[in-house]
């Protein structure tokens, strides 16, 4: 994914170049009843029914095994949609999920670039604890590449691949690590880890994102007997150094009561990368948007500032843990409070 600050040279942003100037100061009034211990936050529809004097256990995350991770993805290569290296790392992840406790599921399709002839295989990875919950709820990212650095203002630079080490390989490994402590959470609702693909298979301007959320989002939605999804957290780019996600704006217009929630547990854990008090410059389209656009309360979680964005500097020399860190001690928290 991307940030509102990094324009893409061909202009076919996945942005919406448009902003909504009140956003900030309601996202920073609701911030500041937060903090002030609004009954707001009892009547959020994922912590209301908590025991009272609850305490949830805190998720033993190791995140410098999730640096590991990513360096094990990125020495696989670029792992663009339908490539050997994809292949791979699908391979990588599913054993891994397995080993972890989780039933996982391949969610097979074909798409393809407009710019480009003929589709390519695609795979959702789906890794399911306790899998015979309805109730359930869903962590996510994509675990593509985009096929090259189109952000590099050097020309010889811009039509090579890069790692993705930010942007594609660190969602998937925080995901590997926090699915090695779920099956020691109770946690009230089944949870789904998912990897889209085809997330950024663009070559052109025109040619469209999104193709893994959007086919699960479809499949779910024609399930006749189809999981109570009570939401969904998306996490894009959250090992950059220094991160900061703020409030992203359509997370906040299409699921307000999911990122009051996410964003009032970093308030209390003290994580200060998440800004409540702050929104997005732009509304985002990532894959979040399938998701709410089928009933599934969907928020993005995502680094607005990352500088190596599509670039080949994007490399496991240029993440750090401290992100990670705060994201799973969030979300660590969430996944025992949803219900």
């Amino acid at each position: 994914m991307g940030s509102p600050k990094m324009t893409q040279s061909n202009n076919d942003s996945k942005w919406g170049y448009w902003r909504w100037s009140g956003l900030g100061l309601v996202v920073a009034l609701a911030y500041s009843m937060l903090s002030l211990g609004s009954p707001a936050i009892t009547a959020d529809k994922f912590a209301e029914n908590r025991p009272g004097g609850a305490v949830e256990t805190p998720l033993p995350f190791h995140s410098k095994k999730a640096m590991e991770h990513i360096k094990t993805i990125c020495n696989l290569g670029p792992r663009i949609s339908g490539s050997e290296a994809m292949k791979k790392q699908q391979d990588l992840l599913s054993t891994h999920f397995q080993e972890c406790g989780a039933k996982v599921v391949r969610q097979e399709f074909r798409a393809g670039a407009r710019s480009k002839k003929g589709d390519v295989p695609m795979t959702n990875l789906i890794a399911s604890f306790q899998p015979e919950l309805t109730k359930r709820i869903i962590l996510c990212a994509h675990y593509d590449t985009r096929p090259f650095a189109d952000q590099e203002t050097d020309p010889r630079l811009k039509t090579k691949s890069f790692a993705g080490a930010n942007d594609g390989a660190a969602g998937a490994a925080f995901l590997m690590e926090f699915a090695s402590h779920l099956k020691d959470l109770k946690t009230p609702c089944g949870v789904d880890l998912v990897l889209f693909d085809g997330e950024e298979y663009v070559f052109e301007r025109g040619d469209p994102y999104f193709h893994g959320s959007k086919y699960f989002a479809t499949s779910w939605k024609n399930k006749a007997n189809r999981p109570a999804y009570l939401g969904a957290v998306l996490v894009d780019m959250i090992a950059g150094r220094d991160p900061r996600f703020p409030v992203e704006q359509n997370s906040w217009w299409n699921a307000s009561q999911l990122v009051t929630e996410i964003y009032t547990i970093a308030l209390q854990q003290k994580c200060h990368f998440f800004r409540g008090d702050k929104y997005s410059s732009t509304p985002v389209e990532d894959d979040h948007i399938a998701l709410n656009q089928v009933g599934i309360p969907a928020i993005d979680i995502i680094d607005f500032d990352y500088p190596h964005w599509h670039r080949v500097t994007d490399t496991p020399e240029n993440c750090s843990p401290e992100g990670l860190e705060q994201v799973a001690k969030v979300l660590g928290i969430w996944v025992q409070r949803a219900k």
